[in-house]
């Protein structure tokens, strides 16, 4: 027998309700866990500032006293609002190969979600679009990464089994760093800085881009992604939330800044190196040696990069920005040894940006999605 307890989020609860994820996937060579610091963050109403506008319900599924699933139920009125949508979110799923648990998850979540007057329930996604989303239905051979979701092959026939359907897709790509910079990039990339009077701009102090851009950069992010699929734009508070979590960890090399003749942000593209093994190796936890292996992972040997972010003004996409920014990055992945570059999800219509990967040996080797059931 199923029993499905409601978790209060007391800092205890949300522990266990993270590292049930992290039993789960224990031994999987693909899984990637987070910190459990930084969920239990993310989960905490007094923490994350998206329940300034956020309202969420999280439960756990239990036989015979042990954890078998859990799953989060998310309302996010701000985007509600926007689109004038009565959607509810479901997040953080992860159980057991058995319907019957799938079901009593999912079921409670359904049932919460009618009592706040929703009528479609979406999923899996988080409180915004920072927090990771989508269901992994292709690519499960594929090392995960830090900032996407990694889940078992047989999650989305539970779903479907359910009434749910496919609503949108997100595809991934992983591509060959080259030995040079492509001619055809330094060409658009030498033309789009005379034509438009645009320049890069690189920083060695974190306190300074904090100061002259880190606002900039997220509002640039907020202008770049509005309108794209279930779109929370950061308010102020969550600025300020990001910044203090974010850009103190970038190697600032790996971080490229374009702005116009006027200094005014136009562009940037941030990178990391992976932090998939470290993160394994950690098994969720800083202490007693995960700080060292991430600090490793930060600092060590690496040939793989991850491309978190890359956000144009909409003035000037299509224009061949995105040439400056690999201009400036190609030199410095090959400085550090990277061999490979993975592509953050990217809606499948996206037919922009996944248009920049034409330019480099690539495939397509993920792709999730997000499913809806009207209530």
């Amino acid at each position: 027998m199923i029993e499905i307890k409601t978790i209060e989020p007391t800092k205890g609860n949300l522990k266990q309700f993270t590292q049930f994820q992290i039993d789960l996937y224990k031994g999987s060579p693909y899984y990637v866990p987070p910190l459990i610091s930084d969920d239990v963050a993310t989960l905490s109403p007094d923490v994350n500032p998206a329940f300034e506008f956020c309202d969420a319900a999280y439960f756990m599924a239990f036989r015979d006293g042990k954890p078998v699933g859990r799953i989060a139920g998310i309302i996010n009125r701000q985007v509600n609002e926007r689109h004038n949508t009565y959607n509810a979110r479901f997040g953080f799923i992860d159980f057991i190969d058995d319907p019957e648990v799938s079901e009593a998850l999912l079921r409670n979540v359904e049932e919460w979600a009618r009592r706040k007057g929703m009528k479609k329930l979406i999923g899996p996604l988080g409180f915004t679009d920072l927090d990771h989303e989508g269901m992994l239905v292709e690519g499960f051979n594929e090392l995960s990464t830090m900032a996407t979701i990694y889940n078992y092959p047989y999650y989305p026939s539970h779903l479907e089994r359910l009434g749910y359907r496919k609503e949108s897709d997100w595809v991934e790509f992983l591509m060959e760093v080259p030995d040079s910079i492509p001619e055809k990039h330094n060409r658009i990339a030498d033309i789009v800085k005379k034509k438009f009077g645009l320049r890069v701009l690189k920083f060695k102090s974190r306190k300074r881009i904090k100061e002259e851009y880190g606002r900039a950069l997220f509002h640039l992010i907020n202008e770049a992604y509005d309108g794209l699929y279930e779109y929370s734009p950061l308010t102020e508070r969550q600025i300020d939330y990001y910044i203090d979590i974010y850009l103190g960890l970038l190697n600032l090399d790996l971080v490229t800044v374009i702005v116009d003749k006027n200094d005014a942000l136009v562009g940037v593209g941030i990178s990391m190196p992976s932090m998939s093994r470290a993160l394994q190796k950690s098994k969720g936890k800083m202490l007693p040696l995960g700080w060292w292996h991430l600090l490793k992972g930060l600092k060590g040997k690496n040939d793989r990069v991850d491309l978190l972010l890359v956000a144009v003004k909409p003035e000037y996409q299509n224009k061949g920005v995105n040439a400056l920014l690999f201009q400036d990055l190609i030199p410095y992945y090959i400085k550090y040894g990277f061999k490979h570059a993975e592509s953050n999800p990217e809606l499948e219509t996206n037919a922009k940006v996944q248009g920049q990967w034409d330019y480099f040996e690539n495939r397509q080797h993920r792709r999730r999605r997000s499913f809806y059931k009207n209530l």
